[in-house]
């Protein structure tokens, strides 16, 4: 199964055609490199990229 990147929020999703995170249904299989946001209450990088939700995020997204 190929992992989406939402287009709104930059969490990947391994299934479904849903972000997990935010709940958009702008999902792309056109991403590359990420990032691991573990803890995102003390993660500086996550709040650089508004992550909110623990898991993996797309740095380069194809619009």
């Amino acid at each position: 199964m190929t992992e989406k990147a939402c287009k709104q929020c930059r969490y990947i999703n391994i299934e479904g055609d849903t972000c997990a995170a935010c709940g958009s249904k702008d999902l792309t299989d056109k991403w590359s490199n990420y990032v691991y946001v573990e803890d995102p209450e003390k993660s500086e990088i996550a709040k650089s990229i508004g992550a909110k939700t623990p898991g993996k995020y797309a740095l380069n997204i194809k619009m």
